[in-house]
Formats: C-alpha cells, structure tokens, sequence
C-alpha cells in the first residue's frame, strides 16, 4: 500500500478556537464548510467535549475518522475505517497564533489506499487532484471565516448534534 501525504497552509482572520468549531460541527448543513462531507453520509457515533468519532464522506466514498481535539494547536483526524482509505490515512491541523491577531492553518492529509480503488484514487490525488483538495481547504477557511463575520446571525447557526437550535 502506498502512503502519501499532502501539505496545505492557510493564513486566516479566524481564531484557532473559530476553525475547530467549524471543523467539529456535524449538524446538517456540514457541506456548506466542508464539501466532501455530504449530509446523507455523515452519522455521528460518538461525541464529547474534545473527540469524535464521526463517519463522512461524498461521492461513493466514505470514511470514519476519529477526531481528536483535546490540543486546540494540534487537532487529528484518524482514519479509522473506510471504503477506500486505510493504514495511517487522516489529517492532522497544526494552528500558529500570530500578535496581528492572524492564524496560520497547517494541514496534512495522508490518504494511504486499501484497495485497488484507494490506490488509483490515491496516484490522482498525489497529480491532478492535489489543487482539488487545496481548493476544498481554502474553500472551508473562507466558510467558517463568512461563518464567524458580523454578518453571521448565530440564532440560525445549527449545534453540533444536529438539532436546531432554539430562537
């Protein structure tokens, strides 16, 4: 099995606190910051106050991640069971605080495939489709910074269960 592992960098507005709020909210909706997270996959099997254990996923694959944010500089995402994903597959978020009130968004995702489908998924993802996962990342930093803007009415935010929350 091949691993690889791809590096993004992002400088946002948001807070590290504003990200991982983003990142760890499963309630409907979840799409609309993370794109390869459609609705009809997603289904929440554990939740606390700093990890998960959430499935996910879009287009015929999925996969169950383990997130883990007990450090709010250092998240994890493990994946822990998947159709096409396997090994030391998952991401990891590295956040660094800057005095100007900025933070830099290191991620790293390792797609490491189980099966003939993971493998060629994973021989595009490491040409081609590298810009379609940067693009997905910088696309997720823009929602939760239009998430987190004055213009964000926190009345019709969802919460992280899923249920709506009340006016």
């Amino acid at each position: 099995m091949t691993q690889m592992g791809i590096h993004f960098h992002q400088t946002t507005s948001l807070t590290p606190e504003q990200y991982i709020a983003g990142l760890t909210d499963f309630g409907p909706g979840r799409s609309k910051l993370f794109g390869n997270s459609a609705d009809e996959y997603l289904k929440v099997h554990h939740l606390d106050r700093s990890e998960a254990d959430v499935t996910e996923g879009s287009g015929g694959i999925w996969e169950r991640l383990h997130y883990d944010w007990s450090n709010p500089n250092h998240i994890v995402l493990t994946t822990t069971d998947s159709n096409v994903w396997g090994g030391a597959s998952g991401h990891t978020y590295n956040f660094t605080r800057h005095p100007d009130g900025t933070t830099e968004i290191d991620v790293v995702v390792v797609r490491e495939g189980k099966n003939l489908k993971g493998r060629l998924l994973g021989l595009v993802l490491r040409t081609i489709g590298r810009s379609v996962l940067e693009k997905a990342f910088v696309n997720s930093v823009r929602a939760i910074e239009a998430r987190n803007s004055s213009d964000y009415h926190p009345s019709r935010r969802e919460v992280r269960s899923g249920q709506q929350q009340k006016p």
